[in-house]
């Protein structure tokens, strides 16, 4: 006979709760896919896809305060592989590096002992992924090496830090926010500390701002920016102009470089920090719901905003600023030249409460297109972004309008078929970007489709209600019920409910909302009923409101066990079950016993009033079950030998009504009212112990033992087999061996003991002991300690009640609202993801070793195989493990199906499928590669033309120059209208000059007013910019004046007399002699041809790769939009980066970007005959033979090699 097996792995584990005020800004969604936040001392981490929570962390001995991931911006092979790395800090000022998918730490980091403020994972440099960068009160900030715990400097300033922010265009630059205004560093460096204190301005407060004195009565955007007219100033306010709203938040903005964004809990304020100067805002009128953060996308210039009433709303950016001419003194009109943010959706506010508050949200860094709530009962929910579109607008429709179209193309092609799959992939392939209404775009004749917006719920994680609680595990796992048998607790809450975990999983099972008050007590009545008793406050006589429900768990009724009892009664204080579930003893403060037959629902007796209090209770094991059976047995079988005649008739009957019997044990005894007898133990104030029999309706006192001198006052028992023992409110053990007849007392030195319980399971004699101050496990044979917990010793929890859930884990519910599943031994330790018992599966590449993760995203790559697409790993011959095999088989089954269907299409290009992919595994270096790569490949293209339009402007100087130079321009203007000093007004001039707009910049040189120190030299320099003349001399004096100007240290003045004589090519090269790189290539986009720009870029490209800077991958993107292919394959295949330089030079070839000829054929081969030894390394064999025979006769000699292994397997 096979014998039968059920799953009931118990995983160690923790089941959360609420959070702490600390754990408000410790949640993060990290490029990996996973979020990360805090609740309490704990770390988790969940999958926002499945809502399922994959790891717990725990180590820390103060609250959480910040989460972050470590980013994945860099090449990605089997030196450097995919790892989910996690910092985490907390209120003690500690901070734990962890490997997140083994549960690990790799280092712990110590300053000082107050809270983190904030840090961040420095992700620019090419050499070190490892560094972190954290403010430790009150003014430190300090560069760690994460890998290692070293640090590398650290510096101090004058104020108090709150936060920080990068510039994500220019990585040495930093800005703080502090407690009296802003902070910028502009010489951040990862190898030595910032030398200079930084340039330090403070804010001038939204609501007493003394811009504009003159009533206003407008109201929204308008209203704001009237009162914000001057935000940065390098003087300190006045005392009366500090505002009673302070700062929320600092950030600069991704999708547009010198944009820096303000919260305050009525306004967003958008800075342009070229001028200091407010250029765009959301204001929040008096009735509506103040903010409480906002993130900034990347891909797209929208703000995902959340709400105190926990409302997410999602605001796109529109620029109101189309007028290219100086500006008029009154700005009164409703159209007030601007960035706004117009509302588009927003999702359903929560129920916000005193304890139930939103906290904060994250935003998926790779799509942008999901956000998650945390609110403060420990829910997190997940808001996904939907589109719709809504009909076809022509191009004829105006870009200022504010409504959202969809892209016109994806990865450089049009969309087409594709748009309906395209929505739920990113931010960027739902809505277009402003570009989309220049160039090109519009001239092909394509329709903008119009989209309208919406959020949809997708996931909800709930934790458990506030403590106290109490658990009762179900009853235990036995040969006789182990077919239907499931590992359920049930928790009962302070609110009344009763909430059942199968602990199997760790997921909710049932929630049951049973009492009005705080349940006091859980038991088990069978494997799918549970008793529970609730006792309400007490009124002015002491009285209270007892209930007690039978619940009936498969269908969820609950009844009134005790009817129509419990009204202004004493308050119960225990209900205790029998061994074989027949009778409840239901014991009360101040009132006699009552005993129930639980199968009837009836009251067999209500003790009589001298009947002693009773301190402790509890059922005896033994009964006589066994000797009843055997006799009901014996007596059917002689009734059935008398029924028949024949031997062979009475075989069959015989074996009929044993299998019978077998069947329908308890059922038989129910109908006829057949008994056991069994017994229970209880003590009274006095300490003696009573021992009572219980047989159907006969109750009898069988016998009392008096109390032993050295105990105090008995608080519980317990009791299984031969051994009894008693706890007391002094913390002593009383062990009792009934059959050898000898009690030992031991002083356990604690306080008070409140439970006692032995582990299920024959011949298991262990025991879990609750103390008011933690809990210990003892060996009852030989009668020592196992583990110990303590509060503030070995814990920094109180334990409010305890159980075993199997034989060898015992369930610790805790004050900190959670409830973990532990060994015996009772210590924290983290578990491996990958072992994880999960009820759905989920897509992370991260969790496979590495070799089976590359191997997976080049199966998905390289798709189709043997001329057939498929996400089935056996159809290729792939000579792995079969555990691998399946391991990898899980990842792709996990895949959606929208995602399934994409990479099965056959439409879906080569390039298309590769972003997709890397998306898929939340490359943030791969990502940013082939969105530039795919762009110009299609532009650079010699035979088509492309329709999609300029790559967006969150790329910066990668973008076309044309598109650059109109932003520019549309920049400037609307600086100039938000121009309220002379330095704005000189800012603007000069920027003017440098794009070539003489008549605007000689406008705003001439409004300088003569009382002004530079009234002279601004009039000169008016005269000198009409008068400037294309003849010899004037150039060459101007050219020498230019030369002496940035000789002496004038370099600014300087490059703009050598632009006034369009001479800005050697403006560039001044400004790249003297390190200003990223002015010099945005001088040359904006004034230079194609040629002479793209001369300056290739020099920054040298720059860039030279050994003291180390950014060569940025340097790879500028050569992309150079249309360079050749030298971006020749880089990344000198880089070692063979995959990439592969597939790159394989789009090339495609589209014809690539002239083949006998010098690129020799690369051709190269690159490809090291990347199929790679693949070869990985043990991906059908790519390797692929790429091997790409490389012609490069690859002959590893084609052999691979050949012959392969005809050596089979």
């Amino acid at each position: 006979m096979i014998p039968f097996t059920v799953n009931i792995k118990l995983s160690t584990r923790t089941i959360t709760g609420a959070l702490t005020q600390h754990n408000k800004g410790a949640l993060d969604w990290g490029c990996q896919g996973l979020i990360a936040y805090g609740c309490h001392t704990l770390v988790l981490v969940v999958d926002p896809s499945s809502a399922q929570t994959l790891q717990v962390l725990e180590k820390h001995k103060a609250s959480v305060v910040k989460v972050k991931w470590a980013r994945e911006n860099y090449h990605h092979n089997l030196g450097s592989p995919y790892s989910l790395r996690l910092a985490s800090a907390d209120a003690s000022g500690k901070i734990i590096v962890w490997d997140v998918s083994s549960g690990t730490t790799r280092c712990e980091i110590q300053e000082h002992s107050k809270p983190i403020n904030d840090m961040q994972w420095l992700w620019s440099q090419d050499a070190s992924r490892d560094l972190l960068l954290a403010i430790h009160p009150p003014n430190l900030i300090v560069l760690w090496n994460a890998d290692t715990g070293t640090k590398l400097w650290k510096k101090s300033y004058a104020e108090n830090i709150l936060s920080f922010s990068f510039n994500p265009f220019q990585p040495s630059e930093l800005a703080l926010l502090t407690s009296e205004g802003i902070v910028f560093i502009s010489d951040f460096s990862p190898s030595k500390s910032p030398t200079s204190s930084g340039r330090k301005v403070y804010i001038s407060s939204p609501h007493a701002s003394p811009a504009h004195t003159k009533p206003v009565t407008t109201t929204g955007a308008k209203k704001a920016l009237n009162k914000v007219k001057i935000l940065i100033t390098n003087e300190k306010p006045s005392a009366e102009a500090v505002t009673l709203n302070e700062c929320l938040q600092l950030s600069y903005l991704p999708s547009k470089r010198n944009h820096i964004l303000l919260l305050y809990p009525r306004e967003i304020l958008i800075l342009d920090l070229e001028v200091n100067q407010t250029v765009g805002a959301v204001a929040i009128d008096r009735t509506g719901i103040p903010f409480l953060q906002v993130i900034p996308c990347f891909q797209r210039d929208v703000l995902f905003c959340l709400h105190e009433n926990g409302c997410i709303t999602l605001r796109a950016g529109r620029q109101n600023c189309g007028i290219l001419g100086a500006p008029s003194e009154e700005t009164d009109s409703d159209l007030v030249p601007e960035m706004t943010y117009d509302l588009h959706c927003q999702c359903d506010a929560i129920r916000v409460t005193k304890a139930i508050r939103p906290y904060s949200i994250t935003c998926c860094p790779i799509n942008e297109n999901v956000s998650a709530l945390m609110i403060s009962d420990g829910r997190i929910m997940i808001w996904e972004l939907k589109s719709s579109v809504v009909g076809k607008k022509m191009n004829s429709s105006s870009p200022y309008s504010g409504a959202l179209y969809a892209p016109l193309s994806f990865c450089g092609k049009m969309t087409g078929n594709l748009q309906r799959k395209l929505p739920d992939l990113s931010l960027d392939s739902i809505i277009a970007g402003q570009s989309v209404f220049t160039g090109d775009a519009l001239l092909s004749g394509n329709p903008l489709q119009e989209v309208h917006l919406r959020f949809l719920l997708t996931g909800l994680l709930s934790g458990l209600p506030q403590p106290p609680f109490v658990v009762r595990m179900c009853p235990p796992l036995t040969t006789k019920n182990i077919t239907q048998y499931k590992p359920l607790l049930a928790v009962g809450t302070s609110s009344g409910s009763v909430l059942v975990y199968n602990l199997t999983s760790g997921l909710l099972y049932k929630e049951l909302n049973i009492h009005s008050c705080e349940v006091r007590g859980i038991e088990w009545t069978s494997l799918t009923s549970f008793l529970s008793f609730a006792t309400s406050s007490p009124n002015n006589l002491g009285l209270v409101r007892n209930e007690l429900q039978l619940v009936d768990l498969p269908t969820g009724r609950s009844m009134a066990f005790r009817g129509e009892r419990g009204i202004d009664e004493q308050p119960m204080e225990m209900i205790k079950v029998s061994h074989l579930k027949q009778y409840l003893a239901v014991a009360f403060k101040d009132k006699p016993l009552e005993l129930w037959d639980i199968r009837t629902c009836t009251l067999l007796r209500e003790m009589p009033k001298s009947f002693p209090s009773v301190t402790a209770l509890e059922w005896s094991p033994s009964h006589n079950l066994k000797s009843l059976r055997k006799k009901q047995m014996a007596a059917r079988e002689a009734m059935a030998r008398q029924t028949v005649s024949s031997d062979t008739e009475l075989n069959s009957v015989e074996s009929s009504v044993i299998s019978l019997l077998q069947e329908a044990e308890s059922k038989s005894e129910m109908s006829q009212n057949i008994s056991a007898r069994e017994h229970f133990v209880f003590t009274d104030t006095d300490g003696q112990v009573h021992h009572l029999t219980v047989e159907g309706n006969s109750i009898k006192d069988s016998a009392r033992i008096p109390p032993d001198g050295s105990m105090g006052s008995i608080s519980c028992i317990a009791w299984k087999g031969d051994t009894l023992v008693l706890g007391d409110v002094d913390g002593n053990l009383n062990f009792w061996d009934l059959k050898g007849r000898v009690s030992r007392g031991v002083p356990t030195h604690r306080n008070g003991v409140k439970k006692i319980r032995f582990a299920p399971g024959k011949g298991n004699q262990k025991l879990i002991v609750l103390y008011s101050d933690g809990t210990d496990v003892w060996d009852t044979k030989e009668i020592q300690m196992v583990s110990s917990l303590r509060t503030g010793r070995n814990m920094n929890y109180r334990i409010l009640d305890v159980d075993w859930c199997s034989s060898d884990k015992v369930v610790l519910a805790s004050d900190d609202g959670c409830i973990r599943v532990l060994e015996m031994s009772m210590k924290s330790t983290c578990f491996r993801m990958d072992e994880q018992e999960l009820i759905d599966p989920v897509w992370c590449p991260y969790l496979l070793f590495p070799r089976s993760a590359f191997t997976l995203k080049a199966f998905l790559l390289h798709q189709p195989w043997t001329g057939k697409y498929s996400l089935d790993i056996t159809d290729v011959d792939y000579p792995e493990h079969e555990d691998m095999k399946n391991l990898i088989q899980q990842q792709i089954n996990s895949l959606s199906n929208d995602v399934k269907s994409l990479l099965l299409d056959t439409e879906f290009t080569l390039l298309q499928r590769i972003l997709l992919v890397a998306r898929l595994y939340g490359d943030e270096s791969e990502i940013h590669f082939w969105t530039v790569a795919s762009h110009y490949l299609q532009v650079y293209q010699k035979e088509t033309v492309s329709t999609a339009g300029p790559l967006d402007i969150c790329y910066d100087l990668l973008c076309e120059n044309t598109y650059f130079q109109r932003f520019q321009l549309d920049r400037v203007s609307l600086q100039e209208l938000k121009r309220s000093s002379y330095e704005h007004t000189r800012k603007c001039a000069d920027q003017l000059l440098l794009l070539g707009q003489t008549d605007r910049a000689v406008q705003l040189l001439l409004e300088t007013s003569a009382d002004n120190p530079q009234y002279y030299c601004d009039s000169l320099k008016a005269c000198l910019v009409t008068t400037v003349t294309s003849s010899g001399p004037s150039q060459s004096t101007i050219k020498l004046v230019a030369t002496n100007m940035i000789a002496s240290g004038k370099l600014a003045e300087g490059v703009q007399l050598l632009c006034l004589i369009d001479k800005a090519a050697d403006a560039c090269r001044y400004l790249q002699t003297y390190n200003e790189w990223t002015r010099a290539a945005w001088l040359a986009k904006v004034r230079l041809n194609p040629e002479e720009c793209s001369e300056v870029m290739k020099r920054w490209v040298d720059h860039l790769c030279s050994s003291h800077v180390n950014e060569k991958y940025k340097a790879i993107l500028v050569l992309l939009s150079l249309g360079c292919f050749r030298k971006v394959i020749e880089m990344l295949h000198t880089m070692r980066c063979f995959d990439r330089a592969a597939m790159f030079l394989e789009a090339c070839l495609q589209v014809g970007a690539l002239e083949v000829n006998e010098e690129t054929d020799k690369m051709i081969s190269a690159v490809f005959v090291d990347y199929a030894h790679s693949l070869r390394t990985l043990g991906f064999m059908p790519g390797a033979l692929r790429f091997a025979q790409k490389a012609g006769d490069a690859g002959k000699e590893l084609l052999s090699d691979l050949q012959d292994t392969k005809s050596v397997e089979k």
